[in-house]
């Protein structure tokens, strides 16, 4: 069974829409590391399709112009990519496919295909808090700036119910972005305040 996972830059105050005035300045080569470990081994990029719009109307002419990114587009390119999407019209680019019918079906299905180990899903935030609410995120990989965006679209929506995560690492950037990679998790406890009140400070 396939693993998924999500990965985003997110400010402080939890925007995830990617805005380049408060991105790419912090943008090193810790980051660069990250991010080729966020695609390495990745078999299917499953992608919103706002995001692919945003990749495929950028890297193709990347990879064409030949300068130092032209790697990192190729291999966008090469990769199997699977769009969200309930638009008709032809998507371009190569190596790509319409997800057909119910997402959390579909993804059921991509994840227990034979050779599909891991299916990466860069930005695409409404696919993102689906499989969030679906049980169907196996790991959420948040690269954290240390700046608050005020404006742009937030990666959680409000709703009634929580979504606790285990944080299996972590890493500090020079730049004071912070990596984090979440599973999916419960609840320490279900303790509530009379519970832990012995261990508030004392006034001593």
């Amino acid at each position: 069974m396939a693993t998924v996972v999500s990965t985003l830059f997110i400010s402080l105050d939890g925007v995830a829409e990617i805005d380049p005035a408060w991105h790419f300045p912090y943008f090193d080569d810790h980051m660069a590391r990250a991010v080729d470990d966020d695609y390495r081994d990745t078999d299917v990029l499953l992608i919103g399709r706002v995001t692919y719009d945003s990749f495929a109307g950028a890297w193709p002419g990347r990879e064409e112009a030949g300068e130092e990114d032209a790697a990192f587009a190729r291999r966008l390119g090469d990769m199997r990519k699977v769009v969200v999407t309930r638009s008709a019209h032809d998507l371009g680019w190569r190596h790509v496919e319409r997800l057909d019918g119910d997402l959390s079906a579909a993804v059921e299905a991509l994840k227990a295909e034979a050779g599909v180990e891991k299916i990466l899903v860069p930005g695409s935030l409404s696919v993102v808090r689906q499989l969030l609410a679906a049980g169907l995120l196996d790991e959420l990989r948040l690269l954290v700036h240390p700046v608050v965006a005020r404006r742009g679209a937030r990666l959680f929506d409000e709703g009634d119910t929580v979504y606790p995560l285990a944080l299996r690492r972590s890493e500090a950037f020079p730049t004071g972005v912070v990596r984090l990679v979440y599973a999916s998790g419960e609840l320490p406890s279900l303790a509530g305040y009379d519970d832990v009140k012995g261990q508030v400070p004392s006034g001593d």
